[in-house]
């Protein structure tokens, strides 16, 4: 079974995995203000399913990008909003974001990624090639 490899370029906090992760991969990763959102990685017959929980969010605020075997699951999202009184005007933005990166194996046809997003989850299929594919079980016969 081929697993794809999940990279993160987010750590929550230096104290909260303090034993499960390298302290030195905790000293000298990038920071990262906010939570990634749940991911699952499903493979079966067919391909790999990733589904990114993203609720709030738009299909515009996302993007995929796939170079070579790496796999970018990216999504942006800006508010601005303005309360206008009296003698004063209030604006607020709000900026929210993150990025999720995948090694895929070599057995993923990259041509053939798809993505759609329903109901607050982001739902990527990663088919995969013709040959990687489990062939049924055959009898051969004997000349």
């Amino acid at each position: 079974m081929n697993a794809l490899i999940r990279n993160n370029n987010q750590y929550p906090g230096l104290f909260n995995n303090f034993f499960s992760k390298d302290l030195m991969d905790e000293l000298f990763a990038p920071a990262f203000n906010g939570t990634a959102p749940a991911v699952n990685v499903v493979e079966n017959e067919e391909g790999f399913r990733i589904e990114v929980a993203a609720p709030g969010l738009q299909k515009s605020d996302f993007k995929l990008d796939l170079d070579h075997n790496r796999l970018t699951i990216s999504a942006q999202k800006e508010e601005k909003n303005e309360e206008k009184k009296d003698k004063y005007t209030r604006r607020e933005f709000s900026y929210s974001s993150f990025q999720r990166s995948f090694t895929l194996p070599t057995t993923v046809d990259g041509e053939k990624i798809s993505a759609t997003y329903t109901d607050g989850v982001l739902h990527v299929q990663l088919p995969k090639r013709e040959e990687a594919k489990v062939k049924p079980h055959r009898s051969i016969e004997i000349a």
